[in-house]
C-alpha cells in the first residue's frame, strides 16, 4: 500500500467512526439523573423516569410524549387536567428525558411493553385515559387496540401514524441501514439543533422548552433512540390499529393543528376514513408544538 493510500484508508476510517466518538463523549444517563424529578421504575425491560400528579383520588391519565421531546412536553398542560380533577402519570419514553436507552428495534411492541409494565409498577387500576402527542399518539392507538379494556378514552394530539413529514434525511437514513445510521448520526444533531433554535422564542407554556429539547443531544442513547423509533413505531401506518379501536368502541378525540407541517391537516380526513366515530378538532394558528404553543385551547378541548 502506497504512503497516500494508508493516509485515505486512515481517513475514511476516522470518518466512519466519527459518530462512535461522538457518541461516547455524550453522558450516559445514570449521570444526569440527580437532577431528574419524579421516581424511577425499574422495569424488566429497562429503567424508566416517570412522575404522578394530582390528587390520588381522582381518575388516571397518562400522557405520552413523541419522538424528540421527552415528558417535559406537558408541563404546561398537566395542570389544566389536575385543575379538573385527574390523576395525572407522565413518562419518559426509552431514550428520552431520563429513561434508560434499552437496545432493541423501538417498535409498537417495544413500547407498550414499557408502558404496560410501568403501569404494573405503579399499580395503576384500570381502565385509564391517554393522551398521546404525535409518536406519542401512535403509541397510545397500538395500546389501545391491543387492550381495549384498560383504555376507557383516547386522546391524540398531532397524532403519527396517519402520514407524516420528518424530512429527507430521516426518510432515507431510516430506509438505508447502516449508511444510514451513519448519516444520521452525523447530520441529525444540526437539523434538529436548527430546528429547535428557529422556535426558540415562540410563547408557550413550557419555560425554556428550546433549551431543554437541545439538552437531549448530550445525552447518550438518544440518537439511536430516534432513528429506530422512525424504523419502529413509525414504518408504517396504523390503519389495521384504528379500525380495531373503531370496532371496539373506545372514545376517541383528535386534536389538530391547522397550520401543521409534521403531521399535515390531511391525517384529520384519514382518521375519519377509519374511525368515523372519533370526534376531532382542529385549533386554528396551531403547528406541530401545540401542545406547549396553544396549551389553554387543547385542554378546553380535552375537557370539554
Amino acid at each position: 500500500m502506497t504512503l497516500l493510500g494508508g493516509a485515505l484508508t486512515l481517513a475514511a476510517l476516522g470518518t466512519a467512526a466519527l459518530p462512535m466518538c461522538r457518541e461516547a463523549r455524550r453522558s450516559p444517563i445514570a449521570a444526569l439523573r440527580d437532577a431528574a424529578p419524579g421516581g424511577f421504575a425499574k422495569l424488566p425491560s429497562g429503567t424508566t423516569h416517570y412522575q404522578w400528579f394530582g390528587p390520588e383520588s381522582g381518575p388516571v391519565t397518562v400522557c405520552i410524549h413523541g419522538l424528540t421531546t421527552p415528558s417535559f412536553v406537558w408541563q404546561g398542560l398537566v395542570p389544566h387536567l389536575v385543575k379538573a380533577g385527574q390523576r395525572v402519570l407522565t413518562y419518559d419514553l426509552y431514550g428520552r428525558g431520563y429513561s434508560d436507552a434499552p437496545r432493541g428495534a423501538q417498535t409498537p411492541a417495544f413500547f407498550i411493553r414499557q408502558l404496560t409494565e410501568l403501569l404494573a409498577h405503579v399499580q395503576v387500576p384500570a381502565p385509564v385515559t391517554l393522551i398521546g402527542y404525535s409518536m406519542g399518539g401512535a403509541i397510545a392507538a397500538c395500546m389501545a387496540a391491543q387492550a381495549p379494556e384498560r383504555i376507557a378514552r383516547l386522546v391524540l394530539l398531532a397524532p403519527a401514524g396517519m402520514g407524516h413529514d420528518l424530512g429527507s434525511l430521516s426518510r432515507r437514513a431510516a430506509q438505508v441501514p447502516l449508511i444510514g445510521d451513519w448519516l444520521f448520526h452525523m447530520a441529525y444533531p444540526g437539523i434538529l439543533h436548527t430546528g429547535i433554535e428557529s422556535e426558540r422564542g415562540t410563547p408557550g407554556s413550557v419555560p425554556d422548552i428550546a433549551d431543554q429539547q437541545l439538552f437531549q443531544l448530550t445525552r447518550r442513547g438518544y440518537l439511536r433512540a430516534v432513528l429506530s423509533s422512525l424504523r419502529g413505531q413509525l414504518a408504517r401506518p396504523l390503519e389495521d390499529e384504528h379500525c380495531r379501536i373503531a370496532r371496539a368502541g373506545t372514545p376517541v378525540l383528535a386534536i389538530w393543528g391547522r397550520d401543521d407541517s409534521v403531521i399535515p391537516i390531511r391525517a384529520m380526513g384519514t382518521l375519519a376514513q377509519w374511525n368515523r366515530s372519533a370526534h376531532q378538532e382542529v385549533i386554528a394558528g396551531a403547528g406541530h408544538g401545540l401542545t406547549y404553543t396553544h396549551t389553554p385551547q387543547v385542554a378546553r378541548a380535552i375537557l370539554a
